[in-house]
């Protein structure tokens, strides 16, 4: 009777066990879970810890969601600007599960299939924001601003999959490769031109600062020589008047002292002169007897 009752309670117990592993499930603090009878919402649980539900996954099942914070990324995205020039964009979204029973309904709580409506409503957003805006707003300050309309005209597809858009960002924007060398030369070929422009203008000044500079000359050297002829007239003047004075001093030592300047001027560099012994050129070295001629002393050059 023994042997036969052990065997009886271990099945019992082994039954009892599988029971009540069926019929419990453990939410943790990562988790959220849908408890749902014959494919129908029962409950939504939200905080961790252990619950029961009926054994065997025919009447009761439960479906784990993620409530982390997820990813989505768009890479290589082609969105067209409102001149018709292109640009490839990268973006991501960042996003949670916070309606757990709308994720369930709108999409069977398939992440996959969340995921694939975020992508397709994300590069839609992207194309309508970019084609609203110029070739150069991409690259400005407009960026955190189109970002913000992105996110904007996600948020409301995102809320219907019972899902919460985080952050949204914009990571690159840049030409495509076809168009990319096409706006090199561009540049460059602006570039030159403006470079062209600013030497044109620097020469153009340099031509008047230069001329500027050569009137400025002109009009000091006139000057210059102007006070110059001054000055050499007022020497003159002055000169002439000492002579005056001098001469009216006394009269034979002024003739003596012009003779004096007549023989320098005259008997330098081995000048060599034919003169009779008593002419009156050199009426101050005296006659024979060593006395002094009165004759009229010569005229001396002219100072220069």
């Amino acid at each position: 009777m023994r042997t036969i009752a052990l065997p009886f309670i271990l099945i019992v117990l082994a039954v009892a066990a599988l029971v009540t592993y069926s019929a419990t499930f453990i939410v943790t603090e990562r988790d959220q879970a849908i408890q749902l009878r014959f494919g129908e919402i029962q409950r939504v649980i939200t905080e961790p810890g252990i619950y029961f539900k009926l054994p065997t996954n025919i009447v009761d099942s439960v479906q784990i969601v993620d409530k982390r914070l997820n990813t989505i990324e768009i890479d290589n995205n082609v969105v067209q600007v409102r001149d018709s020039r292109q640009y490839v964009v990268d973006a991501f979204a960042a996003y949670r599960i916070v309606n757990a029973r709308a994720f369930r309904e709108s999409v069977t709580g398939n992440m996959t299939m969340a995921e694939m409506r975020l992508r397709t409503r994300l590069d839609s957003a992207l194309r309508r924001v970019y084609g609203t805006r110029s070739f150069g707003d991409a690259l400005s300050e407009e960026r955190a601003a189109m970002m913000r309309e992105v996110a904007e005209f996600v948020r409301p597809e995102a809320a219907n999959l019972g899902i919460d858009i985080v952050e949204l960002r914009i990571r690159r924007t840049e030409l495509p490769n076809n168009v990319l060398e096409q706006t090199y030369d561009r540049m460059r070929s602006e570039r030159l031109a403006e470079a062209a422009e600013l030497r044109a203008e620097g020469t153009q000044e340099a031509a008047r600062i230069r001329a500027e500079a050569d009137r400025q000359a002109t009009v000091l050297l006139a000057e210059a020589r102007r006070d110059a002829d001054i000055l050499h007239g007022e020497g003159d003047a002055e000169r002439n008047r000492i002579f005056a004075g001098a001469y009216g001093a006394d009269k034979g030592f002024f003739e003596f002292y012009r003779s004096m300047q007549a023989y320098a001027a005259s008997l330098t560099n081995g000048t060599t002169m034919l003169l009779k012994p008593d002419s009156e050129f050199f009426r101050f070295f005296g006659g024979p007897s060593g006395t002094m001629s009165n004759a009229a002393a010569p005229a001396a050059p002219a100072q220069p």
